[in-house]
């Protein structure tokens, strides 16, 4: 018998999901280890008995439970709240789960504001909303985080196949500037930050480590701030092998940090002016919205 896995999904939009798909071969190997008693996206389970009978959020009892997306809701809390009774392994699968993920931009603005912005009359038969986005570590106990958005299949096939060993497993505490294989000048070219409109200089025919940082260049990289895991087997991190800079979707490289000012350090130490980029708040917050990073500004 393998383990009994209960696999999630709360307020995402599933790539996640297609992310454990995207393990391919690996999947020979670990499913026959595995057995999953829940998985709404494949196994057709109900919240409250098969035929609505039931009075109270029913989950399977689990070894390991995989949870994508972060906690907008009282039903995604009250799931995520029953998921943590009853399985004794609970990873935080993404960056929604892991540090609030593009839904926690919201998180700028009240949830009044939000729903009085969209609705004339907002509707009442839905599962209410909680008071801002959460993170799954903000509602219940997280064992183990996979972040990213969407995460690395081989990060999730690392994290499984450790548990089936009976090991633990986690991230080193790396940014992602320590994978990048880009040349470093440490100083900036010129003083502005550009836009992403304008074109990044570098050769397509020559490698990545003939091409010069993308931050000295003078455009937005969160490299230094992000940490490090996306680029798997690879040479360099996903979206430096796209030459484009990094977006920060893995999240902070350890917990409690603060990449918004550390950024703007950063930027200042190669002598860009971190004043002139545009709505810094949510750019440098993009992905890690929840543990309080974003919040409604006071009013004026």
């Amino acid at each position: 018998m393998g383990l009994k896995v209960v696999e999630e999904f709360l307020n995402a939009c599933s790539g996640c999901e297609l992310s454990i798909l995207n393990m391919g071969e690996t999947w020979v190997d670990v499913l026959k280890e595995l057995e999953f008693v829940h998985m709404p996206l494949l196994i057709d389970n109900k919240y409250f008995g098969q035929t609505g009978e039931g009075t109270q959020i029913e989950i399977p009892e689990a070894d390991i439970a995989i949870v994508s997306g972060s906690v907008r809701n009282e039903e995604q809390k009250q799931v995520l709240e029953e998921i943590r009774k009853k399985c004794k392994i609970l990873i935080a699968l993404g960056t929604c789960a892991t540090n609030g993920g593009i839904p926690a931009l919201a998180n700028m603005w009240s949830k009044e504001e939000i729903l009085n912005s969209i609705y004339v009359n907002p509707p009442k038969d839905v599962p209410a909303w909680l008071d801002r986005v959460y993170a799954l570590d903000e509602i219940v106990k997280v064992d183990i985080y996979v972040p990213g958005c969407p995460p690395h299949a081989k990060n999730i096939a690392d994290a499984i196949t450790a548990l089936i060993k009976g090991e633990t497993w986690s991230l080193p505490e790396r940014s992602v500037c320590d994978s990048c294989p880009l040349k470093r000048e440490k100083k900036a070219s010129s003083g502005t930050v550009k836009r992403s409109l304008e074109n990044l200089e570098f050769d397509p025919e020559k490698p990545l480590d003939e091409m010069r940082c993308i931050m000295e260049q003078g455009f937005l990289c969160l490299g230094p701030v992000t940490k490090a895991g996306c680029r798997g087997d690879s040479d360099a991190p996903r979206c430096i092998r796209a030459r484009i800079g990094c977006r920060g979707c893995f999240g902070p490289i350890r917990k409690g940090a603060k990449p918004m000012v550390e950024m703007m350090t950063a930027w200042s130490s190669i002598g860009l002016n971190a004043q002139a980029v545009p709505d810094r708040r949510a750019l440098l917050n993009r992905f890690i919205g929840a543990h309080n990073n974003l919040r409604p500004l006071p009013k004026r």
